[in-house]
């Protein structure tokens, strides 16, 4: 674990804290973590701040090398960073997108609450565990060709549908419809297509979980309304989880790539994990075709889990994904 970082944080606001471009010759912009001072504590606790800073050294950054209140540890970039960089002369880091490329939540709605749900709640979830595989290294029932493993990089949560894992209504709440244009499936490795053909479907390790919520508080009641949430005591199921193998491989392939790069062109970093390529450069841009392979595979792996979820006894009703 990182030692406790010690460097010094202007207070802007409130909630905002600059670590200013001075810190350490090099630094394009500022860095501004959005946080409460009561937060800063344990912000300092590991040397998340630093790399923030870090962030700040890279190309075509725009603003601020930004973190939000969830900042932690990461790879090359902390969890929680944020940084926008211009097309022309900017970069892009495999590390900054990270290695679980589409991590996101998808939110079922159901229409029972949680008296209903309490008595049974083993039975759910066993059944909850069957429809859906989890676990390092899980394989799920889906069984793709390998033939049909392209399909999936290029349509998304639209090829789960077309098989008959959901419903077009399904693709109407999803970021990009489920679909990320752009992506090209030759620019993904023979490794990380192998690694993504067993696993569609499946939940995975680490932090990833598939979870029957219940509303307790509605802060914004119109919203909520209109996403059929109106009840203290709803019952919801939350779906947590990524692109699998695939978009860790994907990530393991290019981070290669970009230090490869770094070190033909001479380019010094402050931390060898932000390795990166320009956004126009031949090695930018196949890394990008493959982060959408890695990001629809991710879509088509929730939509997978939402039909499994929905053969069970919560008959539940997708909101869309976060």
């Amino acid at each position: 674990m990182p030692e406790k970082w010690t460097g010094k944080l202007e207070k802007v606001d409130d909630f905002r804290w600059r670590i200013p471009k001075s810190y350490k010759s090099g630094m394009r912009v500022d860095g501004l973590i959005y946080a409460s001072e009561a937060m800063l504590d344990d912000i300092r606790q590991d040397r998340a701040a630093e790399q923030v800073a870090n962030v700040a050294f890279l190309p075509g950054i725009i603003g601020y090398s930004l973190a939000m209140p969830d900042i932690h540890w990461g790879y090359g970039f902390p969890i929680g960073g944020v940084a926008a960089m211009r097309v022309s002369d900017g970069v892009i880091s495999p590390g900054g997108v990270g290695f679980d490329i589409n991590c996101g939540v998808r939110m079922l709605r159901t229409n029972l609450l949680e008296a209903e749900i309490h008595p049974k709640i083993k039975q759910l979830m066993d059944a909850l565990y069957k429809n859906v595989p989890s676990g390092l290294g899980s394989e799920g029932k889906i069984r793709l060709r390998h033939s049909e493993i392209d399909q999936v990089l290029v349509k998304g949560a639209r090829w789960a549908v077309e098989k008959g894992f959901g419903h077009r209504e399904d693709l109407e709440t999803t970021e990009e419809h489920g679909e990320m244009a752009g992506a090209d499936p030759s620019k993904v490795s023979g490794r990380a297509r192998e690694r993504g053909v067993p696993q569609l479907g499946t939940l995975g390790s680490g932090n990833h979980f598939l979870e029957v919520a219940v509303v307790d508080q509605i802060y914004e009641k119109d919203t909520a309304k209109t996403m059929g949430i109106d009840q203290i005591g709803q019952v919801m199921l939350l779906v947590h989880c990524g692109s699998r193998g695939l978009g860790y491989q994907v990530a393991d392939d290019y981070i290669s790539v970009m230090v490869n790069f770094i070190k033909e062109h001479n380019i010094q970093l402050p931390d060898r994990q932000l390795a990166y390529a320009p956004v126009d450069s031949p090695q930018g841009q196949a890394y990008l075709a493959a982060m959408k392979c890695a990001a629809n595979y991710a879509w088509a792996n929730r939509q997978c889990i939402n039909h499994a979820v929905q053969h069970n006894p919560l008959c539940a009703i997708p909101v869309g994904d976060d």
